[in-house]
């Protein structure tokens, strides 16, 4: 009998458990410094009070929650499948002191253990490749915010323009898989696995898809911006 090959959420945890340690550093390294004014860039999209209450989904290291927290002197609660991904979200929010703005829980995007509205605010990062219905999930993901809150989202993106497109794929082919072998097997592993991923989630959901996707969850004032010629994608909106 032939195994069933592995779910996107699946192939999130085997990739992800072993890089909470070293993350944040090659993600940085590996994007050319994207990655972090990328997360900047989401926060920023963000409009809430001090003392609000956010939802941070897909948290991983805990890197947005914080810079929530900085930002918008929020209340945050994290959420992410993987228990090693916290571990080190749990070690980085206490040495920034930071345990009352911010509460870690172990869940899954697609079920999420709140009651409707619960949230004045939404991020997520990098998630929707991970999941095996992204509209589904969207629509989840809008449950939990008030009406009036604001949802954010940062994913990776494919560059439309053919010139970038043309290096794009070139650094997806090529030369992440060779840095990641520089760094670690784990890493190699990533580089190989991104450039697929990513473009195969496009091929299924290209951008216009996505937006109606966010539209279809009762998401409204649907704005998006490409980062980096692309290479990111920055969605918000409105509940409804």
């Amino acid at each position: 009998m032939v195994a069933a090959p592995p779910t996107p959420a699946e192939d999130a945890r085997r990739l992800f458990a072993p890089l909470g340690p070293t993350y944040d550093r090659y993600a940085r390294l590996l994007s050319f410094g994207q990655d972090p004014r990328w997360r900047s860039f989401l926060v920023s999209r963000l409009e809430v009070e001090p003392g609000n209450a956010v939802l941070d989904v897909a948290t991983g290291t805990g890197a947005v929650a914080l810079e929530l927290v900085r930002a918008h002197g929020v209340q945050v609660v994290g959420v992410d499948q993987s228990a090693q991904m916290l571990a080190v979200a749990r070690a980085r929010i206490a040495r920034a002191g930071l345990e009352e703005q911010v509460r870690l829980v172990h869940g899954r995007a697609e079920e999420l253990p709140f009651e409707d509205a619960s949230f004045d605010g939404l991020t997520f990062t990098y998630l929707l490749r991970y999941v095996d219905d992204p509209a589904a999930t969207l629509r989840e993901l809008a449950r939990v915010v008030r009406p009036g809150g604001i949802v954010v989202s940062l994913e990776f993106g494919v560059p439309p323009r053919p010139l970038w497109r043309s290096l794009w794929e070139l650094y997806v082919r090529a030369g992440l898989p060779v840095l990641g072998r520089a760094i670690s097997p784990e890493w190699q592993a990533v580089g190989s696995y991104l450039g697929p991923s990513i473009r195969g989630f496009y091929a299924r959901h290209p951008l216009g898809w996505i937006l109606e996707a966010w539209g279809d969850a009762g998401i409204t004032e649907i704005r998006f911006c490409r980062l980096s010629l692309g290479g990111g994608l920055v969605i918000w909106g409105k509940r409804a």
